[in-house]
């Protein structure tokens, strides 16, 4: 459709968008990280990349380069929940990092790391528990949880760990009625792991999580 059509400058006028100027792509970046934001916060959505791209498409964006970043989405996220969500999603977050230092304390040998939106604190009643282990093979990780009756369905998740792009193994869980994510990486990976977007995960270790929670 041509970027001047009646259809598309009714559309590109609902969004503020005024002849594409640096002014309008930064509207239209808000206006997308907005749209993404309330897809997680009220919509179910859990990952960052679907939220974006059913945004951007609800706003008639095409043009990929306009699209917001994760951090942008996330602040966009906190904005939200504290406006609109003040009261429940609190409560949802201090819930999900008490379940996620008792499944750490459990998992000790596999030195887990807490990542994703329980620790950066926008996780609401939609999120996991995402949790990276490490250890010399997955199978070990799947025998602790067979050993002690903790039913668990196995997947894999394409990864980049430095210039490598790997299938990395992961394990699903309930713990306490909270839903557990177990990406299980081998023993040196700690020093490569990487989100696979435009920055390195923000990982914290059992005993900065009880820290965190001390502070709540």
């Amino acid at each position: 459709m041509p970027r001047n059509s009646p259809r598309n400058l009714r559309r590109r006028h609902a969004l503020g968008d005024y002849g594409m100027g640096e002014g309008g792509r930064a509207d239209l970046r808000r206006q997308v990280a907005y749209l993404a934001a309330r897809l997680m916060a009220e919509g179910g959505i859990t990952d960052y990349r679907v939220a974006k791209q059913k945004a951007a498409r609800q706003a008639g964006l095409t043009d990929a380069g306009a699209l917001p970043d994760n951090r942008e989405i996330e602040e966009a996220l906190r904005a939200y929940q504290q406006l609109y969500q003040g009261a429940e999603q609190p409560a949802q977050l201090l819930w999900l990092r008490q379940r996620a230092v008792e499944v750490m304390r459990l998992l000790g040998e596999f030195n887990p790391h807490l990542v994703g939106t329980v620790l950066s604190g926008t996780a609401n009643e939609f999120s996991e528990i995402d949790l990276h282990l490490f250890a010399d093979d997955s199978k070990n990780v799947e025998l602790f949880l067979i050993n002690r009756r903790i039913a668990y369905r196995a997947e894999h998740c394409r990864t980049r760990l430095g210039d490598k792009v790997l299938n990395v193994p992961v394990l699903r869980i309930e713990f306490d009625g909270a839903p557990v994510s177990l990406a299980v990486y081998g023993i040196d990976d700690i020093r490569f792991v990487r989100r696979g977007d435009e920055r390195a995960w923000e990982r914290a270790k059992l005993a900065e999580v009880e820290a965190l929670l001390a502070t709540e």
